[in-house]
């Protein structure tokens, strides 16, 4: 709460400093949200590759029976949902362009032109080089190698050496969630900076009202799922969505103020067990997988936000954009697994990975602490919900 209060208060600041027309000090702002940017790219990508590396790696220690099936048949289902419904509310409701010069810190467009068949775009995304998409930069590669090395790790049998390049990475992993905390603890100067680029522009107007329809979209579809979508799940497996809600509540009050799924773990397997009554073999095995790879929220927000990225870069959004891009969020989610502000950092390496206009994201940082609150929520009555089925379905 000390936090959020924190980056509210330098929103705040940000936009009065941003409205006093000082052009000294628009270029300090200018300045500091640039080298943020670049902070974000220059962590992003390892941090990305070594989390879904690590994920993928523990699926063959955390077992491969019938329960774990289960769970990653209802984790897939459900991402795909969340994904689809925020598919949707972008097409309804149809997001604007902004302003030329709210994105003018970020002339590149996407690779992805209209004279660029999908298949061959699809096609230039497998590497035929270990080393060049680190060297360019191509998430969608990276994204495939890291599927690809950590199904691999998975399947090794236990020997010394998987254990140490197991330990290798994980170690770091963390040495990088170190460098990311520090980031994020600096993170006030950097929301002040963008703050303060974004109420600069004449055409605030626009700015809000493309803006306003974007984080409608993305709380939305979060919304939707939340208490539309995985209540059908529940419904369709026999189960009372207001009975598993109510007894799941303290577990999601938490995940809304400490946006950590992580976190709130222990307080999820405590109230699954104790009040809603699901057995401990399976909650112990269901939701610490669940708060690994069932990200609802994510998936959502990776979609929403690279559309609307894309979108300003120029790139069209037809129908087989969206489709693709339904796949990329849906996997990229499931490997997002503990990475502070992960959905934040992954869009923002995925969009750099294409050429999007990036500072389109700068925009979106002030907000993104409520959005992030709503999805941490939605992710760990998901997780919830997914224990609930497994658990009715091994009875």
């Amino acid at each position: 709460m000390k936090t959020t209060l924190i980056w509210i208060g330098a929103l705040v600041v940000g936009a009065i400093l941003g409205l006093l027309g000082l052009g000294w000090l628009d270029e300090v702002m200018n300045f500091v949200a640039t080298v943020y940017t670049r902070l974000f790219q220059l962590l992003a990508v390892p941090t990305i590759v070594l989390a879904v590396i690590t994920t993928f790696a523990t699926f063959g220690s955390k077992g491969s029976g019938k329960i774990f099936g289960h769970t990653l048949t209802y984790t897939l289902l459900t991402t795909f949902a969340a994904a689809a419904v925020g598919a949707i509310l972008y097409v309804l409701i149809a997001p604007g362009n902004l302003p030329v010069e709210t994105i003018s810190n970020s002339t590149q467009s996407s690779d992805i032109s209209p004279q660029t068949s999908y298949i061959d775009h699809i096609v230039s995304i497998i590497p035929n080089n270990i080393v060049k998409p680190f060297l360019d930069g191509n998430v969608l590669s990276l994204l495939l190698l890291a599927f690809a090395i950590g199904f691999g790790l998975s399947k090794l049998p236990e020997s010394e050496n998987k254990a140490v390049v197991v330990k290798g990475l994980l170690g770091l992993q963390e040495l990088l969630f170190l460098l990311i905390r520090g980031l994020i603890w600096t993170l006030p100067l950097g929301i002040v900076a963008f703050a303060a680029q974004l109420s600069a522009q004449v055409s605030a107007g626009v700015v809000a009202d493309s803006i306003g329809k974007y984080v409608l979209v993305v709380l939305g579809g979060n919304v939707i799922q939340f208490f539309v979508v995985l209540p059908l799940f529940l419904l369709a497996r026999g189960l009372n969505p207001i009975h598993v809600f109510s007894k799941m509540t303290p577990a999601v009050l938490m995940a809304l103020f400490t946006k950590s799924s992580a976190a709130t773990l222990p307080v999820t397997m405590d109230t699954a067990e104790n009040r809603l009554g699901i057995r401990k073999n399976v909650a112990r095995f269901v939701l610490p997988i669940c708060t690994t790879i069932n990200m609802n929220g994510c998936a959502a927000f990776i979609l929403v936000t690279s559309l609307f990225v894309m979108q300003q870069g120029g790139t069209p959004i037809t129908l087989s954009t969206i489709l693709l891009w339904i796949l990329i969020s849906v996997i990229s989610a499931i490997g997002n697994a503990g990475v502070p502000m992960g959905c934040y950092f992954l869009t923002l390496s995925l969009m750099s990975g294409i050429g999007a206009p990036i500072a389109v994201l700068g925009i979106i940082l002030p907000i993104y602490t409520i959005i992030d609150m709503v999805e941490t929520a939605e992710n760990v009555w998901s997780d919830s919900c997914v224990s609930a089925m497994v658990d009715k379905d091994l009875q």
